[in-house]
């Protein structure tokens, strides 16, 4: 996607060179999707910038929608991004190239302001991730802005104090005062730096306390997710019966990337199966049909072959008419006993806004349904991703919305117990959507970054 005759200038007249040249940096495929919808709504102001992106891990696919040209090589590295999780991951993306590719974003970037400022345009970097994007655009020479994705104060506090310190690495979290350290601080307050956007009102009043342009504008991960249903034929006049008949829901989520999706898929069937068991139980506090519908939320980049040769094996059966719409005609429908199974790969939003829980292994799709308002349960699992500490981390961001266990069978009384207490479901709820933010957060960037940028 390398596009580099765009740096020629069309044109001499003073309406080209008026328009600002907008370079993104985005270190991996959350932070990519994250950009992505900040650009479609800058896309949409007048006078848009020409935009230009660089992502730092991955191949940034996410990009390819809107057409936007790459400045660099993109490479995909063994870790798939989390190095800062293991040493190992470090080591092995090391000797696949990570020193090479670096030094060869950086002399991309510094080209690229070079060219735009001999051509004498307007440019500034959009920097989208943690500090290694916001490092490069620091020094890149241009005006730039931060979307902070990775920090968020709640890993280490709430609304009323510090986090008890379970452990040595939430100490040094916050040994400066904030989440964010110094040295990321000296970054984000530097003169060419133009607004720091993040993910909360929390963070966001901790960092003010420095010379920070700190703005919330929400979190655009709440973006994007409207379902296909509306909240009225959802829950009709006659919501009261329906609630008492309609299936109790559960929305899975193995997370995107194999091997380590398809070893997180086995362990949620576990959890599945005691779930399953515990509904049967005269005890159980579900007054429902009897129907219980698990809502498998897979991304793309899985092979669903994989997943159902797994259900078929463990007693699943495939069946014709699912008992909830799922607007996807590739939906993959399996029955056991008085459950059902689907698998989905194209209703991803209607996923999370059906599901009344999730099990969950993933990083991004977990907050998204925490941030609707709904409860999740975790197993940390043994990949590069949702291991222990990643999990850990979670829940501390994510507060009571997220609760760990450490074997899957344990996600069934968990479930009961949670749905036992009405009262601590609402709190949850209003947990998770302060957490997480109003939807709408990718406009609001938008029209501040052509204020404060263009």
């Amino acid at each position: 996607m390398n596009n580099v005759s765009r740096f020629s200038p069309a044109s001499n007249s003073q309406a080209a060179t008026s328009r600002l040249r907008l370079l993104v940096l985005s270190n991996g495929h959350g932070e990519d999707i994250i950009a992505v919808r900040i650009l479609q709504q800058l896309l949409r102001q007048s006078n848009p910038p020409e935009i230009f992106a660089l992502p730092l891990v991955g191949e940034g696919r996410a990009y390819e929608q809107l057409d936007i040209p790459f400045i660099g090589s993109v490479h995909t590295m063994p870790s798939g991004g989390f190095i800062y999780m293991d040493g190992r991951q470090l080591a092995r993306d090391v000797r696949g190239g990570l020193l090479q590719l670096t030094l060869s974003q950086i002399k991309a970037i510094r080209r690229w302001v070079s060219s735009q400022k001999k051509l004498g345009n307007k440019r500034a970097i959009l920097a989208v991730g943690d500090i290694v994007p916001l490092l490069f655009a620091t020094f890149s020479g241009a005006n730039y802005a931060f979307v902070g994705t990775a920090k968020s104060e709640y890993h280490v506090r709430d609304e009323v104090g510090l986090l008890p310190k379970k452990s040595k690495g939430v100490s040094w979290e916050n040994f400066s005062g904030s989440i964010y350290h110094p040295w990321e601080r000296w970054l984000m307050s530097r003169r060419r730096c133009r607004a720091v956007f993040l993910r909360d009102a929390l963070t966001t009043e901790t960092l003010k306390q420095w010379p920070i342009p700190a703005l919330n504008l929400g979190n655009p991960m709440m973006d994007g997710l409207e379902p296909t249903f509306s909240s009225a034929q959802f829950y009709s006049l006659a919501s009261h019966q329906q609630e008492t008949v309609r299936p109790f829901v559960v929305t899975l989520l193995p997370g995107s990337r194999p091997p380590e999706a398809y070893n997180n898929w086995e362990t949620i069937m576990i959890a599945v199966s005691a779930l399953l068991t515990s509904f049967q139980q005269r005890n159980s506090i579900f007054h429902t049909s009897g129907t219980v519908v698990f809502l498998g939320a897979i991304a793309p980049s899985l092979d669903c072959n994989i997943l159902s040769q797994s259900l078929q094996s463990q007693g699943w059966r495939t069946a014709s008419e699912s008992p909830i719409p799922i607007p996807d005609p590739n939906l993959l429908i399996f029955k056991h006993r008085n459950a059902y199974l689907l698998l989905t790969q194209q209703a991803y939003n209607d996923c999370l806004h059906l599901g009344d829980v999730a099990i969950a292994m993933a990083g991004t799709a977990t907050e998204q349904f925490i941030g609707l308002g709904k409860p999740a349960i975790a197993i940390p699992g043994n990949g590069p991703q949702y291991n222990p500490g990643f999990a850990q981390a979670q829940s501390r961001l994510l507060g009571s919305s997220l609760i760990l266990v450490e074997q899957p069978a344990e996600v069934a009384k968990m479930v009961q117990s949670l749905f036992k207490d009405p009262d601590n479901l609402q709190i949850i709820a209003e947990n998770g959507m302060r957490r997480m933010g109003k939807p709408g957060a990718a406009l609001r960037i938008a029209q501040c970054l052509q204020e404060r940028l263009g």
